[in-house]
């Protein structure tokens, strides 16, 4: 075959390597510019779902408990945390967990537990104290959507508990409206201060969180939801040292 003969295709596989390389600089412009569009595909991915909402207690519970390991373990999933799980729950929810923690920002429940949009309702409180309005906010998972797991989540070295404890020993009022912290706090006090404890504002949480979690079982209007099997009331403690919640009272059998 001669030159000439060649020199065409030659002229068309150039040609296009030229139509292709000013493609690419016209729609991608960089390297960096690819691996942005890589990374933002990544991100709008949806996250794995948890499948159906647990309906009774112990897999309510169990739900949750391997969520925390998930995050003991950092195996997170990060589920149903995207705008197609933000659109389903748009005009519905059906929560199967409601959590009362501490407002401490080393708790945050949805990521202790490794849950997704519209699988908790949370309250939180210094201490986890209670009063009407929380204790009405806790009531409304169960009463009003059926909610069958309520934990009553108190954490280590909890900042809300030992100032109380500190104030309580000294007979010193906390500031403002702080002091209802404290009375909230204060049957829980009472009930450490009659024991021997190695650390006394330890012994406080957890106290704290059991007699919350009881109250709560025996609660006038949560109380039959409970003897019929179809609410659990769970008192549970969390490590910051180890991100692992251990249960203190109440797991479902």
């Amino acid at each position: 075959m001669s030159i000439q003969a060649d020199a065409p295709g030659r002229r068309t596989l150039l040609t296009g390597a030229a139509s292709l390389a000013a493609v690419c600089l016209v729609g991608c412009s960089s390297a960096e510019e690819i691996d942005e569009k890589i990374d933002g595909a990544h991100k709008a991915a949806p996250a794995p779902s948890t499948g159906g909402s647990p309906s009774t207690p112990k897999a309510a519970y169990e739900r949750l408990m391997e969520g925390n390991e998930r995050w003991v373990t950092n195996a997170l999933r990060h589920p149903d945390r995207d705008p197609t799980r933000r659109q389903l729950l748009a005009t519905n929810q059906q929560p199967y967990g409601a959590v009362l923690s501490c407002i401490d920002s080393r708790v945050p429940p949805e990521l202790v537990f490794d849950t997704g949009l519209g699988d908790l309702f949370v309250m939180r409180s210094g201490g986890t104290a209670v009063g009407p309005v929380i204790t009405g906010s806790i009531e409304y998972g169960p009463m009003i959507s059926g909610t069958p797991l309520i934990i009553v989540l108190g954490h280590q070295r909890c900042g809300a508990v030992s100032a109380v404890y500190k104030a309580l020993r000294a007979d010193k009022p906390l500031p403002g409206n702080l002091q209802a912290i404290t009375e909230a706090l204060r049957p829980a006090y009472e009930q450490t201060e009659r024991g021997n404890h190695a650390d006394p504002t330890e012994a406080m949480a957890k106290a704290q969180v059991k007699l919350t979690a009881n109250a709560l079982r025996g609660n006038r209007d949560l109380a039959p939801l409970v003897t019929k099997g179809d609410l659990a009331v769970v008192s549970a403690y969390y490590s910051l040292d180890t991100g692992e919640v251990e249960i203190l009272n109440g797991a479902p059998a």
